[in-house]
């Protein structure tokens, strides 16, 4: 900064200039007490307070300004101008206005300083109107309407800026450079691109970079894109020597262009800047180029770029780093951040902080958060920003550490809307229902006014924790404040439907759904057929299915669902074609989908085509892959489903599950004891269904010493209370092996009263071992349970048969008729290159019946012949 001279800061000595004045004033008997300095002095004096402006060092500023008035040197035009200029720099409105008001005549300069103070500050835009109307018009210069252009742009004042032009036209300011560029500049922002700025565009008479600047900007910003391509290449062929400014509104939008346009468009300005050297040499433009890659994914390029740039910026270093975290290549932005963080000349600010947490929360690594959380705590300017203090919070509830996320929120001094709706949306995924309403009453305590994410947040935890109550008073407020966004966003509506949907309350959901008639989207439609489905409303489904304009792949996949469950089995499978013939690809969530369709069908080409299709697919997902073992066992190809456990190398609870299951099924429980032990030797926790599939594998193969242990070691080592179907197992257990006074025993001992699936088994065992006193015990505890349960009548009928108990027999066939009870039909099926075949009992209807029964019956003719043939041998 420029020193001052001392005659500033104390009384000046007498220079020869003075010294003679005062000789003459003596000769003409008058001396001079206050000599006046000469203009290099006042210039010197206007030279340090445009150094204050220009470092907004307001301090020393009003110390000069302090000294000129002690001096008399703030009546001097000069001084005046630049003391405003200094206020008006630094914003300091208050004192702008107290110097403008003391000027008598204030010139087209004085106004524009003034202007220009009141227009950087964005508060007082009214004002700077009102100041411009007030001006005569030897008061406007061109750069008046520079100034006051971007005004009317800020206050959305189209008629305010077309009164400006025709205000320019009468001033005969049109022809002027700077005026032009920054009308077509405000009617480009103001959407009016192809009339007005256009018109002035082609109206100036000079053209400088800024004015091609303004229409490729303005272009750009309205969404022109190919008309931008086409005004930056006339630009070039014009010969307008291009800037800085110039590429770095060309490139961000080159990747915005379908198909590989927007690459060659990039490549075709990064070879026109090579060939520029003062442009290729410029840190801006070669940073613009950086962050094109990125977006462009093309990081191989980006980073040659970044490595061969001899001067890199802060920007450089965030636009690589953002380019990482955007790209997926987060460990990569945080190596760049270390490499950053170890340099002496820049240092990271909180864009770069912002970024590098970013990647953490998506890696989870909550290690390196951790040490730049150590880093902000020893930059005190770190602290300060509201962002960063967000951004931790962000940090930490993604990787689950909600203490620290709380303790980052408490520890923001200035807390905006956005900290407050992330500490609620991190309470509410880790379901702390109490708390969350505890900080949602602190919000509204300190005066914070809820928006429409925070209402979304209270929803779905309201879904969640199904708290009908919560959801209700969320929607209630919203309603009162007015948070629904009228005809722009339905986010709100939606969450309102899955909520009200996911607690039953179909009605409630049906009627925003109507509501939103006007701005419904996918997700709205998705919302519905969701709870449609859940709640076994499958024709309402269906019809909002077929009204949908728009499909995404959750719609299709919750249709085949839908088909799936309600046992349409071939509609299901037509609509697994249908999507895929409307260019939709399923994912694994489809797959899983119809999965239990092919093994309901029994269709092993049905699932090997669904596997074939995951694997060139390249699905990983580990539940899809149980769901195929699942499927292949319970359609007989038991080896496949092995093959498949056998190969996967991560297996979880689902995968074990599964493969007991499917080896239980075939029989084979030997195999299913050594997985189940083998997930124990590995460190797995068993659950319900395990246990449950282990225990009907023991019973299938009379392991019952080993069923016993595991059903044992439910609660002497895993602290778990046995379920009824476990219970019924046991009994299933003992009873199958001929220990039937065993397994009634341990129903009477059952600490809970037992259903009729325990009695159930016991009473086929009755039957299996002719044991007529016992099933006729159980058969009373059945019947009185289910007394219409046909099946109990069944067994208990071939159980007095088979001890030729006729007597007996009559009076639970009275029992039967009585209560008009009817056998099910039973049914049996077969796929046959790749069709199905059902047949049920008594049904004559399938096409190649004769030829079937003709086959069964030299099959049956076979059989007797054979064993007739044994019977003679022996």
């Amino acid at each position: 900064m420029i020193q001052p001279k001392r005659f500033l800061f104390a009384r000046p000595y007498p220079t020869r200039q003075t010294q003679h004045k005062t000789e003459i004033s003596n000769n003409n008997k008058f001396k001079t007490q206050n000599p006046e300095p000469d203009m290099a002095d006042y210039q010197i004096f206007a030279a340090n307070l445009k150094s204050c402006a220009a470092n907004y060092n307001i301090k020393l500023g009003k110390c000069l300004h302090s000294n000129a008035i002690k001096l008399g040197l703030h009546s001097c035009l000069l001084i005046s101008k630049s003391l405003l200029n200094m206020y008006a720099k630094c914003k300091i409105i208050t004192d702008c206005h107290l110097l403008y008001n003391q000027i008598t005549h204030p010139d087209t300069v004085i106004s524009n300083i003034m202007l220009s103070g009141l227009s950087a500050t964005r508060v007082h835009d009214a004002e700077v109107i009102k100041m411009y109307n007030a001006l005569t018009c030897f008061k406007v210069s061109s750069v008046t309407v520079a100034i006051v252009i971007p005004v009317c742009v800020r206050l959305k004042g189209l008629r305010l800026g077309r009164s400006v032009h025709c205000h320019v036209i009468k001033m005969g300011l049109e022809s002027d450079t700077l005026v032009g560029n920054a009308l077509v500049s405000m009617y480009m922002k103001m959407g009016c691109v192809l009339g007005d700025a256009y018109k002035v565009f082609d109206e100036m008479s000079e053209r400088d970079v800024v004015s091609w600047n303004a229409v490729v900007a303005g272009l750009m910003e309205n969404g022109l894109v190919f008309e931008a391509f086409g005004m930056f290449k006339e630009m070039i062929k014009d010969g307008v020597q291009v800037n800085y400014a110039t590429i770095a509104n060309v490139l961000p939008v080159c990747g915005l262009v379908e198909g590989g346009c927007g690459y060659r468009f990039g490549e075709e300005i990064h070879c026109y800047v090579m060939r520029r050297e003062e442009l290729f040499c410029n840190v801006s433009v070669v940073n613009s180029l950086v962050g094109y890659y990125s977006k462009s994914k093309r990081m191989k390029e980006a980073e040659l770029l970044f490595r061969r740039m001899d001067l890199r910026d802060l920007v450089s270093w965030n636009s690589m780093i953002a380019g990482y975290t955007s790209n997926g290549e987060w460990l990569k932005g945080l190596d760049l951040f270390q490499e950053l963080n170890s340099l002496n000349s820049t240092k990271p600010d909180s864009i770069t902080i912002l970024t590098v947490l970013s990647a953490c929360a998506s890696l989870q690594n909550l290690q390196a958060g951790r040490q730049i959380h150590s880093y902000i705590i020893h930059h005190p300017s770190l602290c300060d920003v509201t962002s960063v203090g967000n951004s931790l919070l962000n940090f930490y509830s993604k990787c689950g550490d909600i203490i620290s996320a709380f303790h980052s929120f408490s520890l923001i001094h200035k807390k905006d809307l956005i900290s407050w709706n992330s500490i609620l949306d991190a309470l509410a995924v880790g379901r702390f229902v109490n708390d969350f309403i505890w900080q949602l009453h602190v919000m509204f305590k300190e005066g914070v006014k809820p928006d429409s994410i925070t209402m979304v947040t209270v929803i779905q935890l309201g879904a969640d924790a199904f708290q009908l109550r919560m959801i209700k008073e969320a929607h209630g407020f919203s309603l009162r404040f007015n948070l629904f966004p009228g005809d722009r966003d339905p986010t709100l509506g939606n969450a309102l439907i899955d909520a009200y949907a996911r607690c039953g309350k179909m009605d409630y959901a049906s009627k925003i759904f109507e509501s939103l008639s006007g701005i419904r989207n996918v997700v709205t439609c998705n919302s519905l057929i969701s709870g449609y489905v859940n709640s076994g409303f499958h024709d309402d489904a269906l019809s909002i299915f077929k009204n949908m304009v728009e499909r995404d792949l959750t719609t299709w996949n919750l249709m085949v669902r839908a088909y799936a469950e309600n046992g349409y089995f071939h509609q299901a499978i037509d609509l697994f074609v249908d999507l895929q013939s409307h260019g939709t690809k399923p994912d694994s969530l489809t797959i899983m989908g119809i999965l239990p369709v092919a093994t309901q069908m029994a269709s092993i080409q049905m699932v090997n085509q669904c596997h074939g299709y995951a694997v060139r697919s390249c699905f990983q997902d580990v539940q899809l892959k149980g769901a195929f073992l699942d499927a292949y066992s319970k359609c007989g190809n038991i080896n496949s489903a092995c093959k498949l456990f056998e190969s996967t190398r991560y297996k979880d609870l689902v995968m074990y599950t599964s493969m007991v299951g499917g080896y239980a099924i075939h029989g084979m429980g030997e195999e299913a004891l050594q997985i189940y032990y083998k997930m124990i030797e590995n460190g797995g926790k068993p659950d319900h269904v395990i246990i449950t599939s282990i225990l009907s594998a023991c019973s299938h193969m009379g392991l019952v010493h080993e069923g016993l242990k595991i059903f044992n070691s439910l609660k002497e080592v895993y602290r778990i209370k046995p379920t009824m179907e476990q219970y019924a197992c046991v009994v299933d257990l003992l009873a199958r092996n001929g220990r039937i006074n065993d397994a009634y025993s341990f129903i009477t001992s059952m600490p809970v009263e037992p259903t009729a699936n325990v009695w159930g088994p016991l009473l086929g065992a009755c039957k299996n071992y002719h044991d007529v006193e016992m099933g006729s015990v159980v058969a009373d505890h059945l019947l009185k349970m289910e007394a219409n349960n046909m099946g109990n009548y069944v067994v208990m009928s071939n159980i007095y048969a088979a001890k030729d108990k006729w007597k007996e027999v009559l009076e639970i066939r009275r029992l039967m008729k009585m209560g008009n009870l009817k056998k099910a039909a039973g049914c049996s099926w077969i796929e046959v290159d790749g069709r199905k075949s059902v047949f049920i009992a008594a049904d004559t209807s399938h096409p190649l019946r004769i030829n079937i029964v003709s086959v069964l019956c030299n099959l049956d003719k076979q059989v007797k012949d054979q064993f007739e043939l044994w019977i003679t041998d022996s």
